[in-house]
């Protein structure tokens, strides 16, 4: 990929792996001289007094270079004593450090700026540190993102499993190439304009995701509750939310085509041994899927487990699962055979219902909205009762109209997925290349020093747009 952007005129080499050249006027120094020393965090306690509560900055609240903090959550305010309050108060333009975290898919070590003007402090997990006087906030922050995406945090975390520690010393210890102020300034401007650019473009196209999202929906909804015949004769169900069906479907209870949680006694023939599907509630996939991988013996599972074979349709009973679309068609089951959460409700389909139609029918918006309000318990506790499910009326057309609307969604679903895969992927560049241009700016492999104008302010997302497409 080629920026619109001239080179400096003299380049040193900094023997420095991951940097390599840099501008001949630059400094080599370590990342500990541009701030302060770190000040750890601290958790403080249950906030109980709204006049005392305090912002405490969790490693959740990290996103990217985004501090984005949910207000919802009971530990966001803390109380935190006045001696804490005055050596570790946050200010608008602090680094903020993530010292312990991570997990298997993200290393520790992520950077953020603070830049709230609100009374603050950070967990024990994240460590302040504030710019010296010759170092723009902006910049270093663009800084740490490319030295967090070249993965230079990596030599100093003490263990890349589970919960990740990270050597803070040791990774200020590590030497980097500096711009003068003005020059930082200069760089972290154009980074602003461009960056945020790029990020607009970037939630287009995942707005674009959730409307395709929608679109799949509705067309699944429009299917399994009017069929795909236009020119179908209806007549009214008399259930509000249902409205007209076709003349010739058959308007029952759900009971009546389905086995609602069979019995687990059909297989205590089985010996102990015998090794069978586990399914967390984590396997069950938002609007299908299901992974199989986990295998158990039957006689581990068989008392207090939810007991489903080859071809049943699973749905998630309690809430937020079932709202959110968790339900899957349970197939390459080892032995056919699958235990699972009891947060699981089993349909198994007569002979007049197809497993595909009835699991479209029960990720549909009409079956999604009307079980939530049906839901019994309390708080996060509600769960869709096993009566709702029995009593559920329903329009079901002949097992020959039900295997054409199956393919009809699965057509449409195909056209769906081909686009999100083609959007999912021009999102990926997109990220790509803004983290490229950044690294480009803060290594000094690009000269944008003048580069802040109306006629450049939209060069990099118009570049990044035509990046996609090619």
């Amino acid at each position: 990929m080629k920026l619109n952007s001239k080179k400096y005129p003299d380049y040193k080499n900094t023997d420095i792996e991951w940097m390599g050249e840099v501008p001949k006027h630059w400094e080599i120094d370590r990342l500990k001289w541009a701030t302060e020393l770190p000040v750890n965090g601290t958790w403080g306690s249950e906030a109980n007094n709204d006049e005392y509560d305090t912002l405490c900055i969790r490693v959740a609240d990290f996103d990217r270079q985004r501090l984005i903090v949910d207000r919802q959550n009971e530990k966001t305010y803390r109380e935190i004593e006045e001696k804490d309050l005055k050596s570790r108060s946050l200010e608008t333009g602090d680094l903020l450090l993530e010292k312990s975290g991570g997990g298997e898919k993200q290393l520790v070590g992520a950077v953020i700026q603070y830049d709230l003007d609100e009374r603050a402090v950070c967990s024990n997990f994240v460590a302040r540190m504030r710019p010296r006087e010759n170092f723009d906030s902006r910049f270093l922050t663009y800084l740490y993102d490319h030295l967090y995406s070249g993965k230079v945090n990596y030599c100093s975390i003490k263990q890349t499993t589970g919960i990740q520690n990270l050597d803070s010393q040791a990774y200020l210890d590590e030497k980097v190439a500096y711009p003068p102020l003005p020059e930082q300034k200069a760089i972290a401007t154009f980074l602003d304009h461009q960056t945020t650019r790029i990020d607009q473009l970037i939630e287009k196209k995942k707005r674009v995701l959730d409307l395709l999202d929608e679109q799949r929906q509705a067309t699944i909804t429009r299917a399994v509750t009017k069929g795909i015949n236009p020119n179908a004769k209806k007549k009214d169900s008399g259930i509000e939310w249902l409205g007209e069906v076709p003349e010739h479907w058959d308007l029952n209870r759900l009971k009546f085509y389905t086995q609602i949680n069979p019995v687990k006694s059909e297989v205590s023939h089985l010996p102990e041994d015998f090794e069978v599907t586990f399914t967390p509630m984590e396997a069950v996939k938002e609007f299908g899927g299901l992974d199989t991988k986990e295998i158990k013996t039957i006689g581990d599972v068989y008392t207090g487990y939810t007991y489903f074979k080859e071809g049943d349709v699973l749905t998630a009973k309690i809430t937020p699962c079932f709202e959110n679309g968790k339900a899957a068609i349970a197939k390459d089951l080892k032995n056919g055979i699958g235990f699972g959460t009891t947060e699981l409700h089993v349909l198994r389909p007569n002979s007049n219902l197809i497993n595909k139609f009835l699991f479209y029918m029960i990720i549909s918006e009409p079956f999604l909205k009307v079980g939530e309000s049906e839901m019994l318990g309390a708080g996060g506790q509600k769960r869709v009762r096993q009566e709702f499910l029995e009593d559920w009326i329903w329009g079901f057309p002949s097992v020959d109209e039900q295997k054409e609307i199956i393919d009809f969604i699965e057509e449409q679903s195909l056209k769906i997925d081909y686009l999100k895969r083609k959007i999912a992927k021009a999102i990926d560049h997109l990220e790509e290349y803004r983290s490229s241009l950044i690294t480009q700016a803060v290594t000094g492999k690009i000269d944008v020093r003048n580069e802040v104008s109306e006629q450049t302010l939209s060069y990099a997302a118009e570049e990044g747009e035509a990046y996609t497409t090619n």
